[in-house]
């Protein structure tokens, strides 16, 4: 896997989970700032499952399988969007903890990844 990438995208999504979390503590919803960070953790995801796409086109194998990897490249591309969406459905303080407890999720996520591409960085 693109290691750099992938761990640009872990450390955004903690830092979105951090940004989210403290607005949780305030008991402030996720407002519009919120969703533009939302945006540039899923445009970083995004680019994580094309390139992830691509090397396994270009015939890469990841150490685990590739159906496992594609899944996991899948639920960490939708992890976020679904957070978003479920912090729009509750206006309250716990819309911004979901969407903190999403980035924790996207960040453990990119850990396992790493780890089903072999952990090597090739």
């Amino acid at each position: 896997m693109f290691v750099t990438l992938t761990v640009t995208l872990a450390v955004a999504a903690l830092l979105l989970a951090a940004w989210c979390g403290f607005a949780a503590s305030r008991n402030e919803p996720t407002k519009d700032w919120h969703f533009i960070g939302m945006a540039v953790v899923s445009v970083l995801a995004l680019a994580q499952l094309a390139v992830g796409l691509v090397r396994l086109g270009r015939g890469e194998d990841p150490a685990e399988g590739g159906v496992i990897f594609v899944s996991y490249l899948v639920g960490a591309f939708l992890a976020i969007p679904a957070a978003g969406f479920l912090s729009l459905t509750e206006r309250t303080r716990w819309g911004s903890a979901t969407v903190a407890a999403g980035a924790v999720v996207l960040a453990v996520l990119q850990v396992r990844l790493w780890d089903i591409w072999g952990g090597n960085g090739a």
